[in-house]
């Protein structure tokens, strides 16, 4: 305890020491500085106070002046500077404008379309400053017009020096002779020497007016309204005695003529004589004008032309040369080849001269698409032979008999037919049956057709045949089908006004025998040929039965209405026989007469035109089904009379009997008289109201005992014709109300 106590006592005034010097000694002249430093600050920001309020005052406002002075000096370089870029365009247009005008003095023509084209940039460069309003720009482009107008006429000059047309007067009429004269001319043209130099000055010329914009313009003159295309080539194509001439004048340069072949007599060129033409004209053209290295872009002259004249004169080519070289006949197909090799051989030389540009063209496609083309063709051909038939004269006829048959040409057994015969021959069975039907069952009847028709089915039929011969063309067949059955059903529109058939009987008849003619043949045409075409024609096209019932409804639709027509006129003529009634007017006796010859007349009429020209069936129903109008009406004229006074009778008798009499000789169907009396004596058959009219005839003179008699309570032959209530009218209209007439009307029931 006593050392450490010690030993702090000793140490404490130490430390009293210390910190009494650090008080008084360190920091009381510290806190003196502190205070010196004070009053300095005090100052130092007064004095920024004071500088304070001075930039406030006077500064400020010295800065603002200071910007917009800045503002304007920066405005006013602005301008020196546009004014400074404008003066350099100006000088800029001034020099190109002087050394085109001395380039064109010296014939240096590339020079001069590059001064100007110079002098152009300078003025689009001066009208692009937006704040530039010079009067001067208007004088500038107007100068550089002028100019460059100057330039292309000298051009244009040159151009017509180097290229030289020699065509005929536009007043003389276009055509071989005319196309004689003209001619083309590629000079060489010379310098100022004389020295002949034609590429560099052609080039130049050309490679000048492609700077200037105006060589398209130029090459399409060239080719078009030159008539490059009009007198030159289109005559080659269209022309088989014209031919080119190229000469080569020293000196003066090349020269392309048309001339004429006098030993060719040919209508058409053929495609390999038409494809040497041309290529010499091209190629001429080529070597002279077109080869040079001048381009518009990234085109070559002969493209640009090429595009010019490419379309319109393929198209050419296609309907003057290609269009006629197609066969007319299917085993000249293969032969073609050669064709087709031509015209790839003519358009890779084009491509070489780099007038085409692509792989196939129109052209080419159509060489190539021969069997389109041939049936195409062949169809156009039948279609015009077609019409042809079908507009000739009807009433040319031809008889056609029972036995008469179509020439079907003799077809190869098809394979699979071949194949199924000799399966069967293994194990034949008999399958006939022992009753056949007669070879007449199929057979048209005898009658008259027009003899176009017969031709007209002939040539379906020679179509047909040299459809299934061009078996490897299936493209070509199945057009040429799909086609060909367009004037098969075109017959209906050809025919004969429908006032001339009403108006004709023998036409209407004939028009009847065509249409049935064409169904019965078309029945099994198609079928003759069905397994030698391909699948789908043998489904629908091949086979002609869906035409049928048109041709049939035709021909029954054309001689019904002649039927009608025949029927009005019957009906016409009795008409004015008075109703048949008080005969014991002579007046109306003799109109009634008249009436009753004059029905008779027309049937018999009717009958010697139709005879030997329609069939003998259709005949006599046609004229069985007129007679039976007629008497169908005498007899409804008669049943309709309430008094029939005997001297009526008789006269009614003597008229009925008329028709009996001679209404069987209006049925003469055939030339020979002989064979006509057998369908005279089948008159029942074909006249339905036949036994009524007789048996009116009858009762017309029969006494009341006979009229009972003839009934027979119903069962008679008067029973059998008219009813209870018709024999009692026709009694009461003939007797006197007697009781004997009584009597007889209580029987008939």
């Amino acid at each position: 305890m006593g050392k450490g106590y010690f030993t702090i006592t000793l140490n404490a005034p130490q430390e009293v020491c210390d910190m009494i010097n650090k008080r008084y000694g360190d920091f009381l002249p510290s806190l003196q500085g502190s205070e010196e430093l004070m009053v300095q600050v005090d100052e130092v920001s007064k004095e920024m106070d004071a500088l304070k309020n001075c930039i406030e005052t006077e500064v400020q406002q010295n800065i603002h002046v200071a910007v917009a002075e800045y503002a304007k000096l920066k405005q006013q370089l602005e301008k020196n500077t546009i004014i400074m870029t404008m003066l350099g365009h100006l000088k800029q247009f001034h020099s190109a404008m002087e050394e085109s005008n001395k380039a064109l003095l010296d014939k240096k023509y590339v020079d001069a379309a590059n001064h100007l084209e110079r002098a152009r940039a300078s003025v689009d460069s001066l009208k692009g400053w937006k704040t530039s309003q010079l009067p001067l720009l208007s004088a500038l482009s107007s100068e550089l017009t002028v100019q460059r107008e100057n330039l292309i006429y000298h051009l244009g000059d040159e151009w017509k020096r180097l290229v030289i047309w020699s065509l005929p007067s536009s007043k003389e009429p276009a055509g071989l002779k005319s196309f004689l004269k003209v001619k083309l001319n590629l000079s060489h043209g010379c310098t100022k020497d004389g020295e002949a130099k034609p590429t560099a000055l052609l080039r130049c010329v050309l490679q000048a007016l492609a700077i200037q914009g105006d060589l398209q313009h130029k090459i399409k003159l060239f080719s078009k309204s030159q008539v490059l295309l009009k007198t030159m080539l289109k005559p080659l194509v269209m022309y088989p005695s014209l031919s080119v001439r190229v000469t080569e004048q020293q000196g003066e340069g090349t020269v392309l003529a048309l001339q004429c072949l006098e030993e060719s007599n040919k209508e058409r060129s053929t495609p390999s004589q038409v494809y040497s033409k041309l290529l010499l004209v091209l190629r001429t053209l080529y070597s002279h004008l077109l080869g040079t290295d001048v381009s518009i872009g990234d085109k070559k002259l002969s493209a640009i032309l090429g595009e010019l004249i490419w379309e319109e004169m393929s198209k050419c080519i296609i309907h003057e040369c290609l269009l006629y070289s197609i066969p007319t006949n299917s085993s000249q197909l293969e032969k073609y080849n050669t064709v087709i090799k031509e015209t790839e051989e003519f358009e890779k030389s084009l491509k070489e001269m780099e007038f085409l540009q692509g792989d196939s063209t129109d052209l080419l496609k159509y060489a190539r698409d021969v069997n389109c083309h041939f049936a195409s063709k062949k169809c156009k051909d039948v279609i015009v032979a077609a019409r042809k038939l079908m507009t000739s004269k009807m009433h040319n006829t031809v008889k056609i008999t029972p036995d008469y048959k179509l020439r079907l040409p003799k077809l190869p057994v098809p394979a699979s037919e071949l194949k199924v015969k000799h399966d069967t021959t293994k194990n034949e069975i008999t399958m006939e049956n022992k009753k056949q039907l007669s070879p007449w069952s199929m057979c048209l009847p005898a009658c008259r057709i027009s003899e176009s028709v017969q031709q007209l089915m002939e040539l379906a039929l020679n179509t047909l045949s040299e459809a299934v011969g061009s078996s490897t063309q299936c493209r070509s067949k199945q057009t040429h089908f799909s086609s060909r059955c367009k004037w098969l059903p075109s017959f209906s529109l050809l025919l004969p006004s429908r006032e001339n058939l009403l108006k004709f009987p023998h036409l209407a008849a004939i028009q009847h025998n065509n249409c049935m003619y064409l169904a019965h043949h078309l029945l099994t045409l198609g079928h003759h040929f069905r397994a030698h075409l391909p699948q789908p024609l043998s489904e629908g096209v091949a086979t002609f039965v869906d035409m049928v019932p048109g041709f049939r409804k035709l021909g029954a639709q054309c001689f019904l209405a002649q039927m009608n027509v025949q029927r009005a006129e019957l009906l016409e003529r009795l008409s004015t026989a008075h109703n048949f009634s008080n005969l014991d007017d002579e007046d109306n006796y003799i109109a009634a007469s008249k009436a009753v010859r004059q029905v008779i007349h027309q049937l018999k009429q009717l009958g010697t035109v139709w005879q030997d020209v329609l069939p003998v069936s259709i005949y006599c129903k046609a004229m069985g089904n007129l007679l039976n109008t007629a008497i169908t009406e005498v007899i409804s004229k008669i049943m309709m009379l309430e008094d029939i006074s005997s001297e009526d009778g008789e006269h009614l008798h003597t008229l009925c009997q008329t028709i009996i009499e001679e209404g069987p000789l209006v049925f003469i169907p055939l030339a020979e008289e002989n064979k006509n009396k057998k369908y005279q004596e089948e008159v029942p058959l074909y006249v339905r109201k036949w036994s009524t009219f007789k048996e009116l005839v009858i009762v017309l003179r029969a006494s009341l005992q006979e009229i009972v008699d003839r009934w027979a309570d119903g069962k008679g032959p008067l029973a059998l014709e008219f009813s209870s209530s018709e024999v009692k009218n026709l009694i009461r209209a003939l007797f006197q109300n007697t009781e004997r007439r009584a009597v007889a009307l209580t029987k008939i029931r």
